[in-house]
């Protein structure tokens, strides 16, 4: 039905607590509502009926949109997007609030042939302040964590320029990826300036484990192009993708996706916004959440204004990150699915989806394909009434 699918991810952006949030400790979060609060301008995304998920009564909206579940027993960004592909883990990657245990980093010293700083849980621009002048004197990589499954690296990029960096990450990737430790991502974090005012670069860089089946690969099989922009390729490792496009913030992610809506690209169009989750929600900052999503709306117009008639184009989220609730973790929450088309006219609002495998379904759908995966069902028919 559409020869060009745009799936664009607002990483982090849920719209309230899912039944099981009690086990995270997350009741009450909901990252939209507590965002933007009762002055906001959200009007292309009011159309597009995200709002109305949040159950606010609004008129002409246009589109098809509904409250989505998710399947796996994380909150992360990695299972997020593999459950959007029809990827499911039947095992949860392990956490080190504490740092990581001291074994694990003898192994990864005696790898990369150089001593480590910090190994702790922090914030990355934070830790970097911290740390950074000692990194720079005795050229130490930094090291350290989230709430996620992840083990972060930063250095200067003076004193272990990028590509060293991505040498020594791919390394650590090897030994933490094994059962001992089950560690989702490393991630390259580079950085620049001095004396304390360190501010990291667009050149961040995810070394994941293969992602299991999933739509992508589907897609590739059956000749069908893949053009991935942000972290999408990374969190693929690459695989199944034809075109893998980093970008600088979301501001340079929707130009991209302008451009490619005025080209003659044809296919699945997969790209991830990072700056609502990385600069904002992680850091509680609900003021520039609110700004970064304000922008992202002003973007919007753009982008629907370059869609072709047999374009459709599908916004979501892979979980929640509440800039007003306690801690720094991603919150366990509902995320949205909006789909839009030139010729969709009146607003329409489905009953919610169990999975976001569900969007991955209707992507293998649209291009008559044949689902072979074991999770999701699409919601092409209802495109179509």
């Amino acid at each position: 039905m559409f020869n060009r699918v745009f799936l664009i991810v607002m990483d982090s952006v849920g719209i309230g607590a899912l039944p099981d949030a009690d086990k995270y400790g997350d009741e009450g979060a909901n990252t939209l509502l507590h965002t933007i609060g009762d002055n906001y301008n959200l009007d292309v995304l009011r159309m597009l009926g995200l709002t109305t998920l949040l159950g606010i009564k609004e008129d002409n909206t246009r589109g098809i949109y509904m409250r989505c579940k998710t399947l796996n027993s994380n909150k992360d960004s990695l299972n997020g997007h593999y459950e959007m592909m029809g990827a499911f883990l039947d095992h949860s990657y392990k956490t080190y609030p504490d740092g990581f245990p001291q074994d694990l980093i003898e192994k990864i010293e005696n790898e990369i042939g150089l001593k480590t700083l910090g190994n702790y849980a922090a914030d990355g621009v934070k830790i970097i302040n911290d740390l950074g002048s000692e990194h720079m004197k005795k050229g130490y990589p930094i090291i350290y964590t989230s709430c996620d499954s992840v083990l972060q690296v930063a250095a200067h990029e003076d004193i272990i320029p990028v590509e060293k960096l991505y040498d020594i990450c791919e390394k650590i990737q090897k030994i933490v990826s094994e059962d001992e430790y089950k560690i989702a991502r490393v991630i390259a974090r580079p950085f620049v300036g001095k004396n304390g005012e360190f501010e990291r670069t667009s050149k961040r860089k995810d070394f994941s484990n293969d992602a299991p089946i999933n739509v992508l690969d589907i897609l590739h099989r059956f000749n069908i192009k893949t053009t991935c922009i942000g972290k999408i390729g990374d969190l693929f490792n690459n695989r199944s993708i034809d075109v893998s496009i980093k970008t600088k913030d979301n501001i340079d992610g929707m130009m991209k996706l302008i451009d490619f809506a005025k080209s003659d690209i044809d296919g699945l169009i997969f790209a991830n916004l990072n700056d609502f989750d990385s600069d904002y929600g992680h850091r509680r900052n609900r003021e520039g959440y609110l700004e970064c999503l304000e922008e992202f709306n002003y973007y919007l117009p753009i982008l629907l204004g370059k869609l072709k008639k047999d374009d459709l184009l599908i916004i979501t989220s892979d979980h929640g990150c509440d800039p007003t609730f306690k801690g720094s973790d991603h919150t366990r929450e509902y995320t949205p699915i909006m789909m839009f088309n030139t010729s969709f006219k009146k607003g329409k609002l489905l009953s919610h989806r169990e999975t976001m495998a569900d969007i991955g379904a209707t992507i293998l759908d649209n291009f008559n394909i044949k689902n072979p995966l074991k999770i999701g069902t699409s919601i092409f028919d209802d495109l179509k009434k």
